[in-house]
């Protein structure tokens, strides 16, 4: 990297647009902590959520997601049923170099309620508002605060760009505006 991690942070997001809107030092007055930390950038999970019901008795089927299995919510406190989980996005969107790849994991506050967020790497060169899973791995309903930390991202830089990034793949879920469902 060269520079300290949280300088090299800082200076891809301010030059380059890596991560918009971009909070330069760690927020944690009265909220689940977000902003620039260490080694690399904690994430706030917006307002809107899909909160997975089993009403109509669908089977989870990541070839063929049934949509009728989400109820759609907006709100600053979401709750996700027992033993459930949620799908939701971030506040920040994002703009990965063609030589950085990110690793993304919850943070430590919701891990030891038994909340468990899960994301895939952030590929190089891929952009967007990343979905977020959110697992509820208790018997007991789980609050989740909307617009605070939820998350952190690490960024590992190579010495060099990849040979094919995401874009040049046209990934999938590349340029995500909004909560994105499974797609085959």
């Amino acid at each position: 990297m060269g520079l300290k991690p949280d300088r090299w942070i800082r200076k891809m997001a301010q030059e380059y647009g890596m991560i918009e809107p971009f909070e330069e030092s760690q927020v944690r007055k009265g909220v689940i902590s977000y902003g620039t930390s260490s080694y690399g950038y904690d994430i706030r999970v917006a307002n809107e959520y899909k909160i997975f019901t089993n009403v109509f008795s669908a089977v989870v089927d990541p070839k063929n997601f049934d949509p009728h299995s989400m109820v759609d919510y907006v709100g600053d406190i979401c709750v996700i049923p027992p033993n459930s989980f949620a799908l939701a996005r971030t506040i920040e969107y994002f703009r990965i170099p063609p030589n950085v790849l990110t690793i993304c994991l919850g943070k430590s506050t919701y891990a030891r309620c038994g909340i468990i967020v899960n994301v895939t790497p952030f590929e190089p060169e891929w952009e967007g508002f990343v979905t977020l899973e959110i697992s509820n791995t208790t018997p007991l309903p789980a609050r989740i605060y909307s617009n605070e930390g939820i998350a952190q991202v690490l960024f590992f830089e190579g010495d060099e760009p990849c040979d094919v990034t995401y874009a040049m793949k046209k990934g999938k879920y590349q340029g995500q505006q909004s909560i994105v469902l499974p797609k085959l």
